[in-house]
């Protein structure tokens, strides 16, 4: 099986979008725990309106006692050469990748100095987080584009190279909230030697090595289509609606774990201490 992530790199936060930034924080309170008092890098390279985002996270992440936040913004791909803005990553310890479009965080950022440094970071046992868009551009294969809320059509698709600081998965966010199961599906069916998972709003996946939790008040799908028997998807016409068999769906909430590796999930450390309580 092959590595999904980074061994002994820090921690990937990926963030189905929509975190709670005024109660518990509970997703941003992980995202600060690792970035253990030093920088924090919020990427807003996403937005093509990139106005307000990093001031609701300057409050956000202030109120959890980080404190040296600084704002990525590249208008052009030419400015991730600029030392100005590979100097916004002395000290970081984190970066984290707000919402927008992920398709200008590949390609305004992709095989530049400021992605190095980003990989520097990640390498050197920093924190890597994403939300909404910022999540769809961890994987190496990236979904862009493709309609919610009704059954995949064939064609209707987009799927581009992504940051690919976890390999071998493609990411979806804002997922039950927008109906996206079945263009989940048909990246699945198009790739079915990578995961598909699917991340609520307001949830995310904490992933260290081949292994991630899942916190926050949503559900998280994965979605593995190593045993599939069939699928029309090379044959039919594109405005076809797919079909695909023999597919296997796991659901997660809080505390609940999934091996990549083994592609199985795992029990939650609640249910495990019970358990062990028991016997």
């Amino acid at each position: 099986m092959t590595d999904r992530s980074r061994k002994g790199s820090g921690p990937l936060i990926i963030i189905g979008g929509h975190e709670d930034k005024d109660g518990e924080r509970i997703i941003l309170k992980e995202v600060a725990k690792y970035v253990r008092g030093g920088r924090l890098v919020i990427a807003t390279v996403a937005s093509h309106q990139p106005e307000g985002y990093f001031d609701a996270y300057k409050e956000a992440f202030g109120a959890l006692g980080v404190t040296d936040l600084v704002e990525l913004y590249v208008q052009e791909r030419s400015e991730a050469q600029d030392e100005e803005k590979l100097h916004l990553f002395d000290g970081a310890t984190g970066v984290f990748f707000s919402g927008g479009d992920q398709l200008r965080i590949s390609s305004q950022l992709g095989d530049t100095p400021v992605e190095r440094r980003v990989r520097e970071i990640h390498e050197a046992g920093g924190v890597i987080a994403g939300t909404s868009a910022g999540a769809s551009a961890m994987s190496d294969t990236m979904l862009v584009k493709g309609k919610g809320q009704e059954t995949h059509r064939i064609g209707d698709l987009h799927l581009a190279a992504g940051l690919g600081l976890v390999r071998d998965v493609i990411i979806d966010q804002h997922f039950a909230e927008r109906g996206r199961i079945g263009r989940l599906l048909g990246a699945v069916a198009q790739n079915p030697r990578e995961l598909g998972i699917g991340i609520d709003e307001d949830t995310a996946i904490i992933l260290r090595g081949d292994n991630f939790e899942v916190i926050g008040s949503g559900g998280v799908y994965v979605v593995d289509g190593g045993g599939v028997t069939h699928s029309n998807i090379a044959e039919a016409e594109t405005d076809r609606a797919l079909s695909i068999h023999d597919v296997r769906l796991h659901v997660l909430c809080h505390g609940d774990r999934f091996q990549l590796g083994d592609r199985r999930p795992g029990m939650a450390e609640a249910q495990r201490v019970a358990k062990a309580a028991e016997s």
